[in-house]
């Protein structure tokens, strides 16, 4: 080990990301997500409820999203190659962007065609709107039960569970409105139902997007603390400092860092930077969940070939 550079590497993350273990799940809900579509498609047509409709269109995105998410899963198994040092494992969060998007534009939709049915509501047929959207509440329900464990492990998770959530109140809606048009003939229920089903759709879409987008930006992962994650390691022994400290993450479950770390004389000198080494990735590991770490150990009379500023 020289004096001047060294690197220590943390690898405890066997290769594959939080949602690998997932896929059959999502793929059951994507083939459950397909049924009902066609159902609620049909309804639609059959009650002239844009209620229905609107959810049904929810749920074609949703098909879609998670047709995208299932797929992404796929691709991020795949091993590092050539120029992918990490393989394919941030297409997952490419995939929970595209999700974030397509749910956005789905509840713009619903909003501005329900404000154009507010005027003048179509008839509707209520015992057809009941039949669909509780065929709908029931398969989302099992949707939400196939994916409740993986939701916290992987935003790509996180996005489909959200969508089958918002669809599963999206039929709630529906049933409420069908249940009125049912009972007092006020068909504009139809309408105000679209309008719930829209503002459900648009605070969770963002929420999935601004999450997303951190990732993508390299913000540090949530609940690292980089003051304190650099606290941390200069209590090991035989650190005189910390700099050029970054973590970010690469894909759900997949935080990384990195660092220049400035240790004694005394410690490189003595051959015991594996030790320091091997008590930083420790720490790491340990204090903040973050097994992939590279380290480059400095001398302190290094500090003066480095770059002026370090953050």
């Amino acid at each position: 080990m020289g004096a001047g550079h060294s690197h220590g590497h943390g690898h405890g993350h066997a290769h594959g990301t939080a949602a690998a273990g997932q896929r059959r799940r999502l793929a059951a809900v994507l083939g459950l997500t397909v049924v009902v579509l066609v159902a609620e498609v049909v309804g639609a047509v059959v009650s002239g409820s844009l209620a229905l409709l609107a959810d049904a269109g929810h749920m074609a995105t949703d098909a879609l999203g998670i047709g995208l998410a299932l797929g992404a899963v796929s691709l991020a198994q795949r091993p590092p190659r050539g120029r992918r040092t990490f393989g394919w494992q941030r297409v997952e969060i490419l995939a929970a962007v595209a999700n974030g998007m397509l749910l956005l534009g789905v509840g713009g939709y619903v909003l501005v065609e329900a404000a154009r049915r507010i005027e003048n509501p179509p008839e509707v047929h209520a015992g057809v709107m009941l039949l669909a959207a509780g065929a709908g509440l029931v398969v989302n329900l099992i949707g939400l039960a196939l994916l409740h464990r993986g939701r916290g492990e992987s935003l790509n998770i996180r996005g489909a569970y959200l969508e089958v959530l918002s669809d599963a109140l999206g039929s709630v809606a529906v049933l409420v409105a069908a249940g009125v048009i049912a009972v007092t003939g006020w068909t504009p229920a139809d309408t105000v139902a679209s309008l719930l089903i829209g503002c459900l759709v648009l605070p969770r879409a963002w929420s999935l997007l601004r999450e997303a987008l951190d990732v993508l930006l390299e913000a540090a992962p949530r609940g690292v603390d980089l003051d304190e994650v650099r606290q941390h390691m200069l209590e090991v022994d035989g650190v005189l400092g910390v700099h050029d400290l970054h973590a970010w993450t690469i894909t759900s479950g997949l935080p990384v860092l990195s660092a220049h770390v400035v240790v004694t004389d005394e410690a490189l000198d003595g051959g015991h930077g594996g030790r320091v080494l091997d008590a930083l990735c420790a720490c790491l590991d340990d204090c903040f969940d973050v097994e992939h770490c590279t380290f480059q150990l400095e001398a302190a009379t290094h500090a003066a070939h480095e770059a002026p500023v370090h953050d």
